[in-house]
């Protein structure tokens, strides 16, 4: 991977972390890192997911794609606050 798409990886990540985390009702109590963190993560099993699928390559603009890896972020950003409202 070049730098390029490893700095649009972390764009889109910032995007669809906060995207994410803007789904769920209520205030989250992680931090902006996580945010950031969890939706590259999405970004990445996101698109995997959707290559499996065979939705990741589309006329336009991929709103398949995009969705799973929202859907994604919103799990991801559920599990780490349950997790760090237990510790």
């Amino acid at each position: 991977m070049e730098i390029s798409g490893i700095i649009s990886a972390i764009v889109i990540g910032i995007v669809i972390g906060t995207l994410g985390r803007l789904v769920l009702p209520g205030r989250q109590h992680i931090g902006v890192l996580w945010t950031i963190g969890v939706g590259i993560v999405a970004a990445f099993v996101g698109t995997g997911i959707a290559a499996g699928l065979g939705v990741a390559d589309t006329k336009g603009i991929d709103w398949i794609e995009w969705l799973i890896q929202i859907g994604l972020a919103t799990a991801g950003v559920a599990a780490i606050e349950r997790f760090k409202a237990r510790s």
